[in-house]
Order: structure tokens, then C-alpha cells, then sequence
């Protein structure tokens, strides 16, 4: 599916001056997620790329390890949006079930809070890959990035995710409204085709969130470069997983942690 729509906008110039013209608007629309049948989640999207969405996804929310947990897929598209239907393996099914119950508990009483905040910051594994990338390398992809940005160039209004090679070289990208569905894309579509980080890094055009930190962790990547800085909490969380960070990334430096 198509990932942009086209708008008539009037153009008002500061000298009062007003034209009429089309423009590029990325879509963003509900993405339903059903897994082995129960509602699991809704998120705001593009609709492009959904099936590596996800595959990314699964493996964020820690209810699959490899691309072979999942035995099939379906998209399904309707008048209020799309719906994506991942069906699990069946040593899956005791995740899909202790995480839907804390997805839909009720957090009113302390009990249930106390358990949603440990849901929401269960500990992370050790990062044991390693990145061979030079800061050298961080600038040539950095470069190298608006050549993977064709949504973003025609609307202005997507994050992009790379997958980078040790030299800086970009070997996967994919785009999306939200930063969070781009790195679910681009890390599916890297367990889809079976392909490692071999020494790389990702990159990615938004800010350095924990909830990015976590998803590369989970992803097995080595190091997480992002254009804006990083939030407290995603310092810390990359600290405790050994996650290097390499933030504000700026065509003639970078800050780097760890």
C-alpha cells in the first residue's frame, strides 16, 4: 500500500500572494494487531511495509525470539483501517497469554500498578555483539541516509530506520510516521530475511528514547546512533544492557556513551 496521499493546500506568501497545489501527505492510519486471535494492540502508521511491522514488533514485545515462531500472517484492510493478524508457534502461546493479562489489568489498584511498571521495565539482556564501526563510519551513513528517505523527502513528515554496515554503509531502511514503527519495520524486515548486524549499527533520524533502546537491544543490535539526544532513562537502560550510544549525530560530530 501506498504510504503517501496527495492534498490540495493553498500556499499563502508573506507578501500575500496565494496559489493553489498538490502535496504529498504521509497516511497514518490504525494498524489493528491480532495475535493467535486475541486484540493484543492498536497502533498510528503507515500503512507499508505492516507484515515486517509486524515481525518487529513480536520481537519487541519479547513474544517471539526468531522469525520461525511465526507460522503465519494476514492483512486484512477495512473502511477504519488495517488489521494484521500474526499467528504464533505454540511454545509462543504462554507469552502471547501473561502479556495480554498485563496489557488489560486493571491498574487503579496498587497491586496491578506495582505489576505494570515492572511489565514496563523488565530487565533487559546483555548486548554481546559488537560494533566494529569507526566514528568515520557514523558520519558516512549519516550522509548517506536521505537516499533512503523517498516517503520523507516527499512529505516531510516520516522517521527513517538503517540498518549499517561496519563502513557505514546503509543496507536496509525503512520509513514510517512514528520512530517506533520504523525500527519495528526495519528490524522485522532484518529477521524476515535472515540478516545480522555483522559488526554494524542502526541509525535512526529521532530522538534516543528507552523504548528504541530497548528495541535494539532485543534486536541483538550493537549500537544504537540517533540524529536527536537521548532521555534519561534511555542512558540508563542502554548503560545496564551494555548498549553503546551515539547521539546528536551531526555531519562534523557526535556524542558518544559507552
Amino acid at each position: 500500500m501506498d504510504g503517501s496521499s496527495s492534498f490540495d493546500f493553498r500556499r499563502v506568501a508573506a507578501d500575500g500572494a496565494t496559489e493553489t497545489r498538490p502535496r504529498a501527505v504521509a497516511r497514518e492510519l490504525p494498524v489493528a494487531i491480532e495475535v493467535n486471535g486475541i486484540g493484543y494492540a492498536v497502533l498510528m502508521a503507515t500503512p507499508a511495509d505492516l507484515i515486517d511491522l509486524g515481525y518487529g514488533f513480536a520481537l519487541a514485545e519479547r513474544l517471539i525470539d526468531r522469525a520461525g515462531d511465526v507460522i503465519g500472517t494476514d492483512l486484512h484492510e477495512t473502511p477504519q483501517g488495517m488489521i494484521l493478524r500474526l499467528q504464533l508457534g505454540e511454545r509462543c502461546a504462554p507469552r502471547v497469554a501473561d502479556r495480554v493479562r498485563h496489557r488489560t489489568t486493571d491498574s487503579a489498584c496498587g497491586l496491578c500498578g506495582v505489576e505494570n511498571l515492572e511489565q514496563a521495565l523488565r530487565p533487559l539482556p546483555r548486548v554481546t555483539a559488537a560494533s566494529g564501526a569507526s566514528d568515520a563510519a557514523l558520519f558516512h551513513a549519516l550522509a548517506a541516509l536521505p537516499a533512503h528517505q523517498p516517503l520523507g523527502h516527499a512529505t516531510g513528515a516520516t522517521h527513517v530506520a538503517a540498518a549499517c554496515a561496519a563502513d557505514g554503509t546503509i543496507r536496509i531502511a525503512r520509513e514510517d510516521v512514528g520512530r517506533h514503527n520504523a525500527f519495528d519495520k526495519l528490524v522485522g524486515a532484518m529477521l524476515r530475511a535472515s540478516l545480522d548486524w555483522d559488526g554494524g549499527f542502526a541509525l535512526l533520524s529521532s530522538r534516543c528514547s528507552y523504548e528504541l533502546v530497548e528495541k535494539a537491544v532485543l534486536g541483538g543490535c550493537p549500537m544504537l546512533a540517533t540524529i536527536s539526544a537521548p532521555t534519561s532513562l534511555a542512558v540508563e537502560r542502554a548503560a545496564a544492557a551494555g548498549l553503546p550510544l551515539r547521539v546528536l549525530l551531526r555531519d562534523d560530530a557526535v556524542l558518544a556513551y559507552g
